[in-house]
């Protein structure tokens, strides 16, 4: 029997967000930091800077509680190998609209 060919599908995500509580979002960035596994001796930022920067940056802390592996999570027969992600203040961003294009040029 021939074993199955994995297929790559890249899958496009935007959400608009409303924060009407930044302490809370910062207050979960630090707590989701402060447990991640991370060996902070080999790192540039000791743990404490780093949660200073977490703490200075609304849209940082918002990009850091996006957990790709999550959202796929209890989904069988895939994995999440890579993503890339990040955060805004504002409208939507023309990097990133339906069809990839700018907005002035979507017919």
């Amino acid at each position: 029997m021939e074993e199955a060919k994995s297929i790559v599908v890249q899958l496009y995500c935007r959400f608009e967000i409303t924060v009407d509580d930044s302490e809370a979002v910062f207050e979960a960035a630090e707590r989701r930091l402060r447990s991640a596994n991370i060996d902070w001796p080999s790192e540039q930022d000791t743990l404490e800077e780093a949660v200073a920067e977490l703490r200075s940056d609304l849209e940082q802390s918002v990009a850091s509680l996006v957990d790709p592996d999550r959202v796929l999570a209890d989904v069988p027969g895939m994995e999440v190998r890579r993503g890339r992600w990040w955060a805004e203040i504002g409208g939507p961003s023309e990097r990133f609209q339906p069809g990839f294009r700018p907005p002035d040029e979507e017919t």
